[in-house]
């Protein structure tokens, strides 16, 4: 097989078709995503993730998922357990910094076990945006806290319990979507704070974290650094930003190609957003036409891109270290009633 190409992509059912499934394997897309429209049972979810590794070609094929806790969840019960919220986490740790920090990092490695029992090895967590009063509500009580120091501290150890389970996180939405003042899934956020004020609070997080193995960028104009682009879209925020003043040097995906916040071709967006910066596009409603556009503009991973992309494989190639799943679980339990 060919190098792997620079998008993530996802199935439309619960099943590959026939013709999902030679366009996977021709396309050779580097992973792929699952939504709610994906998950039926528990067999049926572990055979389509064995399908998707199949045609990926590895067995450390990333298959993503958006599993946070709280209102972000695609496996729900009984497929999975029900957590409480980042924001939970975030209360219990501004009254008990101990305990928070333990917490959060239980709640990444149960997360990790959670999508790992079917062979999904890869989270879209932490959530270190630092909303503001105002802002939407669109990221909320998904956010650790308001205070980009607890932020930070409470996401690195999500992101440690989820590598200590074998999975692969993805911060997000860097660098910031804490100030969105409209759901990217249905407009373009704008931000017109100054870089500065940015850099404090809104950069914070991710600087703290910057040498995790991957980040999501936000779909955001942010006015003051680059009036034109949003962040996806943008060499100057990728480059001057993400790259040099947060110094994250890991591997970065765009956030959904598909959502509204950002407009035109297919083709065209996913070729801006590669030559800006991002190492991989992200593709999530399963239309095969708008895929074979993104396909189009995706290259094989290469260079710096690929040494990010192999990077994140050896953590999910390291797997989970042995754990007591049944006291983690009663120990999470206990410190997170303290809450109320």
């Amino acid at each position: 097989m060919t190098g792997s190409k620079a998008f993530i992509a996802a199935p439309l059912g619960q099943t590959l078709s026939a013709d999902e499934r030679r366009f996977f394997e021709a396309e050779r897309p580097w992973g792929f995503i699952l939504f709610g429209r994906n998950i039926g049972s528990q067999k049926q979810l572990s055979d389509l993730v064995g399908s998707l590794k199949d045609v990926g070609g590895r067995k450390t094929t990333p298959i993503f998922i958006d599993q946070e806790g709280g209102r972000i969840n695609r496996l729900r019960p009984p497929m999975a357990p029900a957590y409480p919220t980042p924001a939970d986490i975030g209360r219990l740790f501004a009254t008990d910094p101990k305990a928070g920090e333990r917490a959060a990092w239980l709640q990444g490695r149960l997360l990790a076990a959670d999508v790992m029992a079917y062979g999904i090895n890869a989270d879209c967590v932490p959530c270190l945006d630092v909303p503001v009063p105002g802002a939407h509500s669109v990221i909320g009580d998904r956010a650790y806290g308001h205070d980009p120091d607890a932020v930070a501290t409470l996401g690195r150890a999500i992101a440690d319990g989820a590598m200590a389970g074998g999975v692969l996180p993805v911060m997000k939405h860097i660098p910031g979507h804490g100030r969105g003042n409209a759901d990217s899934h249905l407009e373009l956020p704008r931000v017109a704070t100054a870089r500065n004020d940015l850099a404090k609070s809104d950069f914070a997080p991710f600087r703290a974290l910057a040498t995790l193995p991957a980040a999501m960028t936000a779909h955001i104009l942010y006015t003051d650094i680059d009036p034109t682009f949003p962040a996806t879209l943008s060499p100057i925020v990728i480059d001057s930003v993400i790259r040099t003043e947060i110094g994250f040097d890991g591997l970065l995906m765009s956030d959904d190609m598909s959502m509204k916040a950002l407009s035109g071709d297919l083709y065209d967006l996913s070729a801006a957003a590669l030559t800006a910066g991002c190492d991989v596009v992200l593709h999530c409603n399963g239309e095969m036409d708008e895929m074979r556009r993104v396909a189009r503009a995706a290259q094989p991973l290469a260079g710096d891109a690929k040494r990010r992309a192999d990077a994140c494989e050896a953590v999910i190639a390291r797997g989970a270290g042995t754990a007591d799943l049944e006291a983690l679980r009663g120990e999470y339990t206990s410190l997170m009633a303290k809450v109320g």
